[in-house]
């Protein structure tokens, strides 16, 4: 029986360091991926309580709470959005498996409307609140409003808003779908770049 005391059997340092450094490339970095979890969990949170909130019947006392709780994390998860953006410009990006262009440009077009998305809902959303006479509070914060008492208006932003809330979802259920695919049929460890 050999040890790595024996004289003729030496530790391969350079490869194991190899090895770890080589793994640590097929990662996204550790901040890349607290905000990939966090922004995930704000915008499960924010779609099922936008999807209930909408079913309460107006002047309940209590929805008036949930709609400013829903403002505060929806401008939270927005800016947090814009940190991701920035981190994605500077922070080491791993490279995709190899896969068929098809797939791939599938990967490239559901991140981006993604993106698209999760810039383009909150917006949505402080707009129309800024076409109304409330106004949108961001952790008790007043923030400015960009426009005035106008119901038109309100409604154009908020229905833009929701139309944008639902292709969300599928969007995410789609990105969801694809990395499941890649996990437990293609096998190729996909999902391991994104966990923590």
């Amino acid at each position: 029986m050999r040890t790595t005391d024996s004289p003729d059997v030496k530790p391969d340092i350079a490869t194991g360091a190899g090895r770890r450094a080589d793994a640590g490339a097929q990662r996204y970095a550790g901040l890349m991926i607290v905000l990939h979890w966090l922004i995930a969990l704000g915008i499960i949170g924010m779609l099922a309580l936008g999807l209930y909130m909408v079913g309460l019947p107006k002047g309940l006392p209590v929805k008036s709470t949930l709609v400013n709780l829903h403002k505060s994390l929806g401008m939270t998860v927005f800016l947090l959005v814009l940190l991701r953006v920035g981190a994605r410009a500077v922070l080491h990006r791993p490279p995709l498996p190899p896969m068929p262009a098809w797939q791939r440009a599938a990967a490239r077009t559901t991140q981006g409307l993604l993106y698209v998305g999760m810039v383009a809902m909150p917006l949505a959303g402080y707009l129309g609140s800024s076409f109304n006479k409330y106004g949108t509070r961001f952790w008790g914060i007043l923030l400015p409003k960009w426009g005035w008492d106008d119901p038109h208006l309100r409604e154009l932003f908020f229905g833009i808003h929701e139309v944008i809330g639902y292709l969300l979802i599928a969007l995410i259920v789609l990105h969801i779908a694809g990395a499941l695919k890649h996990q437990w049929i293609d096998r190729d460890n996909l999902l391991a770049r994104m966990l923590p």
